[in-house]
């Protein structure tokens, strides 16, 4: 029997949002084995996803690099793939398509345009709304892709709390790639100051910070969640941010989970692109947009916070 590949290299907000996706597309295809190729930063996560039969890594190596291409190629043949879900829809599987897993039904943004409509235009909506249009192309129903299951995503981590928190707590997320700057707030330490001032005693302060991240945390003045020394697992990392009484986060892979688990929150907007865009935000989980997040003052992200809280 034929398999399904769907794509998602990443990021980790990506693969959070498109986790509604692959839980309508393996209900779909019950009866065959639903494939996932992926980075290796999350390739051990989402091979413990039950919506996933199993994951193979893609290393993305440069597309001059034949033989690694080939190699990928000759890897994905032995699957016997019918229909492919591209939902990274990037510039790199488009050129899959057309040499690495060619004369295989492919669903695409592509393939999801409207009479008339550019990839340019589509690419405008959000994307959820998107994720939707896509599957429903392929005649497959969409009940989870805006209704996202984490449960099994979350895992015990009392021994964490008890060491960091004992109870509730803030938990922050001042962090974001390095290839987008334009996404950091630069206040956090500041606003870490003002927080520990007013609810330090009731709430502790927590950084949970990736592996490259650390020694930033270290100097923010909050209390920094590590696992015997070394950056948390994406799994404690959700279990985290589902047992904080309150989020602030960049727009970042932490601020999707947050607001998919519909946490009390807050996400800080810069122009780089929207709320609605990237398809986060909800009644609990507050985006604050501005034009530059230079002129965002703690003063204002103070105010949202004890509205949130007090």
């Amino acid at each position: 029997m034929s398999n399904i590949l769907i794509i998602k290299h990443g990021s980790l907000g990506d693969l959070i949002q498109a986790n509604g996706a692959f839980k309508d597309i393996k209900n779909f295809y019950k009866n065959r084995k639903v494939f996932l190729l992926t980075s290796e930063p999350y390739a051990v996560f989402m091979s413990e996803s039950p919506y996933i039969d199993g994951v193979i890594i893609d290393k993305r190596l440069p597309r001059w690099n034949i033989f690694y291409l080939n190699k990928l190629k000759n890897n994905l043949k032995k699957y016997n793939f019918s229909k492919v879900f591209d939902l990274q829809n990037s510039s790199r599987t488009k050129f899959y398509k057309k040499f690495i897993i060619s004369k295989v039904e492919w669903s695409s943004s592509e393939s999801s345009l409207e009479p008339g409509q550019t990839k340019k235009d589509f690419d405008k909506e959000p994307v959820l709304d998107r994720m939707e249009i896509q599957l429903n192309k392929s005649g497959i129903e969409t009940k989870f892709i805006k209704h996202l299951d984490l449960e099994w995503a979350l895992t015990d981590i009392s021994r964490l709390t008890k060491q960091y928190a004992n109870d509730e707590f803030i938990l922050l997320f001042p962090f974001c790639s390095k290839k987008l700057p334009q996404k950091k707030w630069p206040y956090f330490k500041d606003l870490i100051f003002r927080l520990k001032q007013d609810y330090k005693q009731k709430y502790p302060i927590l950084l949970a910070p990736g592996p490259n991240e650390i020694d930033e945390a270290n100097k923010l003045g909050g209390k920094v969640v590590l696992d015997q020394n070394s950056s948390i697992s994406i799994k404690i990392l959700i279990s985290l941010i589902s047992k904080a009484k309150l989020i602030i986060a960049n727009d970042t892979g932490p601020a999707h989970i947050a607001s998919h688990l519909k946490k009390n929150g807050i996400v800080l907007f810069g122009s780089h692109t929207t709320a609605q865009k990237v398809s986060i935000g909800n009644e609990n989980f507050k985006a604050v947009s501005v034009k530059d997040l230079k002129d965002l003052s703690v003063e204002m992200v103070l105010n949202e916070v004890k509205i949130k809280l007090d």
